[in-house]
């Protein structure tokens, strides 16, 4: 997965079908967190080569 920042924009591309489903899903997560007044919280840290994983809680 591409993912890009330029300024306040955050493009993310998928490189394969598993992703194209992946961010669909991602895409309709996001969407029903605007459309329900809710947002995605970071959990704990992301360190490149240490923790490879970002998590994001929904609140």
């Amino acid at each position: 997965m591409k993912i890009e920042l330029e300024g306040t924009l955050l493009k993310i591309t998928p490189e394969n079908d598993r992703e194209k489903t992946e961010l669909n899903q991602l895409w309709n997560i996001i969407i029903g967190c605007v459309n329900e007044g809710k947002k995605l919280v970071p959990v704990g840290a992301y360190i490149p080569n240490i923790k490879e994983v970002a998590v994001f809680n929904i609140e």
